[in-house]
């Protein structure tokens, strides 16, 4: 028998107990396409997740007082209180790699607008903000320098701010009032940014953009920041503007442990990590629901040596060798794998599409991971079929022959 026939006969065998093939072939329709689903949502989020690490800015550094660490993780005092627009203005004025530092607080309240309420994340920074994040202006104007100098009461909204407040209606010079415990601020909307989305420092569209100087001397009363955004000159030049970061704060704290600094590359690497490690554990998963439809291909493949004890025992009494029955088999196994591996192929594909669509979740089909699916289904069928293939072969023509 030549690798035509035996898979002819598979075919047939598979047609004449249709139902029995398809329940055989549910295992590893439904774990290929937990493989390939799983994983095209994963490589779509993973993209994601970096494209919105990447839209942060360009070349971003990230510098903050580091927790101490101990029971209340408090952050160290002495570096709390070196973190302070003056620390911005010297550190852009002595890191020759960095462009700018941007200084920023960060407080949470409540939005009041005309009966409408919206619980609301507020930062107050500086005018070089935008151009830090690569922030884009949708309608109106960003902060302007003269509302820092002045601690003017406007208010710059994200998009999604904006829409829960205002729906349709334009915002651009209404007031809206912002409540911090009992206490009531007045502002007036001066701007509307374009949507810029999640991030894992906090979603920006939800955030309103107020002056440094008016949440530092009139909601929180300090004199320190929160966090320092600095932008190195150039792709090139962002390891230096690490180094020299580094340097600096060391020389004003007399020590490297009272501050973290985290570079974009850093930030893109580490969730590139996580969305890895994230991707191969469900996959894994997957896998399990491919094994074990392995083993239930298995299980049919003997059922069907069985059944069909009486056809082996005629095929060798007319020559039929072991290997012909071993290839009859095997190639059954894997025509009964590859085609619901096949099968698995379009309903992951099907799901990862259905979720990007009607979940607003991404997804990402690529030919590399179809192809590494429905390599391993055939895989499994291969495997599984060995067993059964060999039982077989192995029969002995009288023996079989006189089967009932």
């Amino acid at each position: 028998m030549n690798l035509a026939e035996a898979i002819r006969s598979a075919v047939w065998s598979l047609q004449s107990n249709k139902l029995r093939s398809f329940l055989s072939m549910l295992g590893i329709i439904i774990g290929v396409a937990a493989v390939v689903g799983i994983v095209s949502i994963g490589l779509g989020a993973q993209a994601s997740v970096l494209d919105r690490v990447s839209a942060l800015g360009s070349n971003l550094i990230m510098i903050s007082p580091a927790p101490t660490l101990g029971r209340g993780a408090s952050v160290s005092t002495d570096a709390r209180e070196v973190f302070t627009v003056e620390l911005a203005q010297y550190m852009e004025e002595r890191a020759p790699s960095m462009k700018r530092v941007v200084p920023q607080v960060q407080t949470s309240g409540l939005l009041l607008y005309e009966g409408t309420n919206l619980r609301a994340s507020m930062v107050g920074t500086t005018p070089a903000y935008k151009d830090v994040t690569n922030y884009e202006v949708r309608a109106g104007r960003f902060l302007h320098e003269l509302d820092v100098d002045q601690s003017t009461p406007v208010m710059v909204l994200g998009s999604r701010a904006a829409e829960r407040l205002f729906g349709e209606a334009d915002p651009l010079g209404e007031q809206l009032t912002f409540v911090v415990g009992d206490r009531r601020y007045s502002f007036t909307v001066v701007g509307v940014m374009e949507s810029k989305g999640q991030v894992f420092m906090g979603n920006y569209d939800s955030q309103v953009y107020v002056p440094l100087s008016f949440v530092m001397e009139r909601i929180l009363r300090t004199n320190t920041v929160s966090t320092l955004m600095a932008q190195a000159v150039s792709a090139a030049e962002a390891g230096a503007a690490v180094q020299q970061a580094e340097f600096l704060l060391a020389s004003r704290l007399g020590t490297t442990d009272g501050f973290t600094i985290t570079s974009q590359d850093e930030m893109l690497e580490t969730m590139g990590e996580v969305a890895f490690t994230l991707q191969l554990m469900l996959g894994a998963i997957g896998g399990i629901s491919l094994l074990v439809g392995g083993i239930g291909v298995m299980n049919i493949m003997l059922v069907s040596v069985s059944e069909r004890t009486r056809e082996i025992g005629t095929r060798k009494a007319l020559g039929a060798k072991y290997r012909d029955l071993l290839l009859q088999f095997l190639v059954e196994s894997l025509v009964l794998s590859t085609s619901g591996g096949a099968l698995g192929l379009i309903l992951g594909a099907l799901i990862a599409n259905a979720v990007s669509r009607f979940g607003d979740w991404p997804a990402s089909i690529e030919l590399p991971a179809l192809a590494v699916a429905f390599g391993f289904s055939a895989l499994v069928g291969l495997v599984a079929g060995v067993y059964p293939a060999m039982q077989a072969a192995k029969l002995d023509p009288v023996v079989a022959l006189s089967y009932e």
